[in-house]
């Protein structure tokens, strides 16, 4: 346990200098700087700003006063939020961010177990069909068409729910529903697929043969065996909700990380752009680690090297 957890730090510490560094390097590569949108400014004015935050250094040094800073945990001041560092933008966003990632994943999860196993339950019957032709749907489908059906259906048409914002639980709905939709398919696809090879398996025969009921096998022996595929990737599932939350975030107007990001891709505000792509890495890691862990709690018969 002990040499594994080292190795999986070690691992985590790479891929987070991996990352961190194409991205400092795609960031610089882009033509233009944080301060190329700004109309008729002087020659004087430029030079006192690119000093002021350090880019009239070469590339190469500025990459090492950056990791300098980051291992002292300072994302850096941000170029168009005047007096506003990464940090603070993180400790505003991220709570908003993560509160929606999480419910959308919580729901997305649990729905698309129950779809998949009453796909599986109900193999060449209508459920089955059903639950198949909506999660290529959902899958198909480009994630900015159901936030927008859904305000205009359930918001400007019914005015069940209120159409952007974040101000309360019921602002919730409708971004948490549109971001959870492609979890669902994901999770109910796997679920089917993993459910029909456990049911063929000969525990199974053996424990109906034994006189369990089709519903003590199925929570007893399928379900518990079934899901362990699910788990192994939920890692990186929750992280694709989480970083697919930015076009959820823009399209309702909410207040979370993705919107940051987005501007500040637009903007080319290097510092913001690296911060939250660092934090969103470290994030992933960290799901990533808890989910193996999780993995070996559900099944015991997993062991790690």
């Amino acid at each position: 346990m002990l040499r594994y957890t080292i190795k999986r730090v070690l691992l985590a510490i790479l891929t987070l200098w991996v990352i961190i560094t194409v991205t400092f390097c795609l960031m610089h590569a882009i033509p233009g700087d944080p301060f190329s949108d700004e109309k008729r400014i002087q020659p004087e004015i430029m030079a006192n700003l690119e000093a002021k935050y350090g880019l009239d250094k070469p590339l190469i040094e500025q990459y090492f006063v950056y990791m300098g800073n980051l291992l002292h945990g300072d994302f850096g001041t941000s170029f168009k939020y005047a007096n506003r560092t990464v940090n603070s933008l993180i400790a505003q966003g991220a709570p908003v961010s993560f509160s929606l990632g999480a419910i959308a994943c919580a729901f997305g999860i649990l729905v698309g177990i129950v779809f998949g196993v009453i796909s599986a339950i109900n193999r060449g019957r209508f459920p089955d069909y059903l639950v198949i032709i909506l999660s290529i749907l959902c899958v198909s489908v480009p994630a900015f068409v159901f936030p927008s059906l859904f305000q205009y259906a359930f918001g400007a048409k019914l005015q069940w729910l209120p159409v952007a914002g974040w101000k309360g639980p019921v602002y919730m709905v409708l971004p948490c529903l549109a971001l959870g939709l492609r979890l669902i398919a994901y999770v109910a696809r796997m679920m089917r697929t993993s459910m029909l090879d456990v049911l063929g398996q000969d525990y199974i025969m053996t424990a109906r043969a034994k006189g369990l009921t089709s519903g003590q096998v199925i929570r007893r022996h399928t379900i518990r065996n079934a899901i362990m595929p699910v788990v192994s990737v939920a890692g990186s599932m929750i992280a694709g909700t989480l970083v697919g939350s930015f076009v959820i975030e823009n399209i309702f107007n909410i207040p979370g990380m993705g919107k940051y990001l987005v501007d500040a891709v637009t903007d080319n505000d290097y510092t913001v752009v690296l911060g939250m792509t660092t934090f969103y890495a470290l994030v992933l890691v960290v799901i990533t680690f808890i989910v193996d862990i999780l993995y070996v709690v559900i099944d015991r018969r997993v062991k790690l090297d």
